[in-house]
């Protein structure tokens, strides 16, 4: 897995202070999305032990009370992510399990394969399906258009 930028502090994505991922690769290629660097799954920098482990460093750091980790892209639950995003998402909940999971893909609940199924399983916010520039809405919170759904698991 490749990833475009990791943000140890962000208080944008997601409520609370965070920690943010985002990944590299998407299918979906959205009209007007904002974020269209990550849609080659090979561009970016490569996910490394060395980045999971600071991830994990920075949720536990008690010098910044952090709510949570955000996965964000690109799209984590592409088919080339599933397994590092899997093993992270593991990882948090083992090791963090205070720490609530935001996560949002284009994928939509009724479209998801097993492996995506076996993370969203793990997360706590689903923020699910494809950015639609005619239904843009700025006035919404944590999604971009009206189309999106945000599916709350276990808060």
């Amino acid at each position: 897995m490749n990833y475009h930028q990791y943000y140890p502090i962000d208080v944008v994505n997601g409520p609370g202070t965070r920690v943010t991922l985002f990944v590299s690769g998407c299918e979906h290629k959205c009209r007007g999305c904002y974020n269209k660097t990550t849609w080659r799954v090979d561009s970016g920098h490569p996910f490394t032990q060395q980045l999971e482990d600071q991830i994990i460093a920075d949720l536990n750091d008690t010098r910044i009370k952090r709510k949570g980790l955000s996965l964000s892209g690109g799209d984590p639950l592409h088919p080339s992510n599933v397994a590092d995003v899997l093993r992270l998402v593991k990882r948090v909940r083992a090791e963090c399990p205070n720490k609530d999971i935001w996560l949002w893909s284009g994928y939509t609940l009724g479209e998801l394969s097993e492996a995506q199924k076996e993370i969203v399983d793990l997360i706590d916010v689903l923020v699910d399906g494809k950015f639609e520039q005619e239904k843009r809405d700025l006035n919404l919170e944590w999604r971009g258009s009206s189309n999106q759904v945000i599916h709350y698991f276990k808060l």
